[in-house]
């Protein structure tokens, strides 16, 4: 059921505050009493606590004190306008920017760009490349190419992949692997910033939907190219063989990303050689 007077003004209630407390009855069971009857429009506790003193400071008024000073000119119309159509024009001004050419506050330009307009000011997010038309159709025709191949589920099983990745001689211990239980009376305990090992070597990696095939490590100082590429993937022959036996018969589906050692013309023979098929890796 609806409070009977819950259509009410602000200085109704304060005149009510003011009746109770002259009458002696606590600024709890005021507000208590209120609620009852003024329902959800009821003040809070708090404000009421609030006109109680001040009624013992002496006040008389339950309206509002008068304010000195003009009142704000700044967040017009006009000036929501003009600066809605500043925005517009260049999206990477700034608030002292608009608040020069209004002449105006910052504060004021800032309330006028978050509160009137709700602009917000964000980073762009960042993305490996801008793909072309091109690219973005050639990344169809793969999709929908292995969403056809995909009828048949048996084709993951077929699926090996290859990746490269630098790897340091050691990595430090992360801030949350060096976690302890410490007691309230323990000192505090300072753990010192280090970096990863500048030595590092490249590891080449292949494996399918049951795990690793083969994990290789190039020289110190050497990177992959089209030449090492091609002695690991022969390499890759018997470790197949001797961990998934028979996935050689149902022709293996070889899947890397777009590096130029694993587009490479000699890549691509040595890949029809062994007799795998290339998938292809959308740009």
């Amino acid at each position: 059921m609806d409070a009977p007077l819950q259509d009410c003004s602000i200085h109704e209630q304060r005149g009510v505050v003011r009746f109770l407390w002259a009458e002696g009855v606590k600024p709890v069971e005021i507000q208590r009493r209120m609620l009852a009857q003024y329902g959800q429009s009821t003040m809070s506790q708090r404000k009421v606590l609030k006109w109680v003193e001040r009624f013992k400071s002496g006040r008389t008024r339950v309206t509002d004190e008068g304010r000195s000073g003009r009142p704000s000119t700044s967040r017009t119309q006009d000036h929501i306008d003009r600066t809605d159509a500043m925005i517009k024009e260049d999206r990477r001004i700034t608030v002292s920017k608009v608040a020069a050419h209004l002449d105006i506050s910052i504060g004021s330009a800032y309330a006028i760009l978050h509160d009137d307009l709700g602009y917000r000011k964000v980073c762009a997010r960042w993305v490996p490349k801008e793909l072309s038309v091109v690219h973005k159709r050639q990344r169809v025709e793969v999709a929908t190419q292995f969403v056809r191949r995909y009828e048949d589920p048996s084709i993951l099983e077929r699926i090996a992949t290859g990746d490269e990745t630098w790897v340091h001689h050691y990595d430090p211990e992360s801030k949350r692997q060096g976690m302890e239980w410490k007691h309230p009376s323990s000192p505090a305990k300072k753990k010192f910033k280090r970096q990863p090992s500048a030595k590092k070597i490249m590891l080449t990696l292949f494996w399918d939907m049951h795990g690793l095939i083969l994990v290789h490590f190039q020289a110190h100082g050497q990177t992959v190219n089209s030449a090492n590429y091609c002695a690991m993937l022969r390499n890759e022959l018997p470790a197949i063989c001797k961990k998934r036996r028979g996935m050689l018969s149902k022709k293996i589906l070889l899947h890397h990303d777009n590096a130029r050692p694993h587009i490479a013309a000699a890549t691509v023979q040595t890949v029809q050689q062994l007799g795998f098929e290339l998938l292809q890796h959308p740009p």
